[in-house]
């Protein structure tokens, strides 16, 4: 039997890492400037991140959501405060679309219906509801595709207010930024927008923080530089630094009722011990500080750079539009001077280190596409 082959690969495979850095097998060095699809908050083999997994392990990996675990409590608590959402409550799941479905479902839930209004370039996951309000048909199988989900234009409330006056609403989904579209931003404004016409016809608002969320854009969550409230916030990504994990942030104006949501493996042991120990790496090594220095560092280096169309988002979380496609750009920064970086179409390169980046990386990088784009 060999692997179902649904990914493009790269053909190098990383045996280890440190901090911000892999090595392969041959222990040849990689700069990762991608994070791993941004999975990777704290750094690769945190020393202190691998101490809490490992003394976790030795005492117990996994029970049922059926017992008592303080551990799910004490994750609680530390991101209620670490976010500024003390008084959310934590529904703790696997992945980001888990996330998601969760979410969907539970707006669906409190107000008794069924449509959701999502936004163009949008992705929320790959399992059946996450995948519906993501608009890309590529990835819908016909047992995906519902009546029950609507797309407009990302910044567009008229569109928006057109769709939610129907009254057959019960989700407005929105990423803090896009990270697959390309590194789009909603406006400060247009979030701002949305919330007050989820007030107004009684529609929920659920912001996916699955990727811009867990400090990557300078603030904890990306829409807290717009200054709004959501009813429901999804997390991942960043949250394990690489062990699975997911949760949403729900507002105190849902009731919680028993067995509305479930999950086998969410919040297990394991889980939650790398979740604490990323929030307590958070809060000891300042780590919202760097992304903030690191992140206006890195922007202000690429304004620099020949090529660029346009630079879009916030902390670390950047997209490089280029003039021309990226494709030989990128292939190069990998297999020439070994730097891992994302993709988002055909001419936007992603940035997503991890968030403990420091400058002699953004050195690297910069000393890197120099290099490279005057040869292209």
């Amino acid at each position: 039997m060999l692997p179902f082959d649904v990914y493009p690969l790269w053909d190098v495979e990383p045996a280890y890492g440190e901090g911000c850095y892999l090595y392969d097998k041959n222990g040849v060095c990689y700069l990762d400037f991608y994070g791993g699809h941004a999975v990777i908050s704290v750094g690769h083999t945190h020393p202190r991140y691998v101490q809490r997994i490992a003394e976790q392990l030795k005492r117990l990996a996994f029970y049922s959501n059926a017992v008592q675990n303080s551990l799910q409590k004490q994750l609680a608590e530390r991101l209620g405060a670490a976010s500024g959402y003390p008084h959310f409550s934590l529904f703790l799941c696997n992945s980001g679309a888990e996330a998601n479905e969760n979410a969907i479902k539970l707006a669906s839930f409190d107000t008794k219906k069924k449509k959701v209004l999502a936004f163009g370039k949008a992705f929320h996951g790959r399992t059946s509801g996450a995948v519906a309000v993501t608009d890309n048909p590529k990835i819908i199988a016909p047992f995906n595709a519902t009546p029950n989900v609507e797309f407009v234009p990302l910044n567009d409330v008229e569109a928006v207010e057109k769709n939610l006056q129907t009254g057959d609403f019960c989700a407005v989904i929105v990423e803090g930024i896009q990270g697959v579209g390309g590194i789009l931003m909603p406006t400060d404004t247009f979030l701002q927008q949305l919330r007050a016409l989820c007030d107004r016809y009684d529609v929920r608002l659920i912001l996916d923080e699955i990727q811009s969320g867990y400090g990557r854009s300078g603030k904890f969550f990306a829409h807290q530089w717009s200054g709004i409230e959501p009813d429901i916030i999804t997390t991942a990504k960043g949250m394990g630094n690489g062990f699975p994990i997911g949760g949403a942030l729900i507002s105190p104006r849902f009731k919680a009722v028993h067995s509305m949501l479930g999950t086998t493996f969410g919040g297990n042991h394991l889980a939650c011990a790398a979740a604490l120990a990323v929030l307590e790496i958070f809060e000891d090594e300042h780590i919202l500080n760097n992304v903030a220095d690191m992140g206006a560092l890195l922007m202000s280096e690429l304004q620099q750079l020949p090529g660029v169309k346009e630079l879009r988002g916030r902390g670390l979380m950047i997209g490089m539009e280029m003039e021309k496609p990226m494709g030989e750009l990128r292939s190069k920064l990998l297999f020439e001077h070994k730097i891992f970086t994302g993709a988002a179409g055909t001419h936007v390169i992603r940035l997503l280190p991890p968030l403990c980046v420091g400058k002699q990386q953004v050195s690297e990088l910069m000393e890197a596409l120099h290099e490279v784009t005057k040869r292209l």
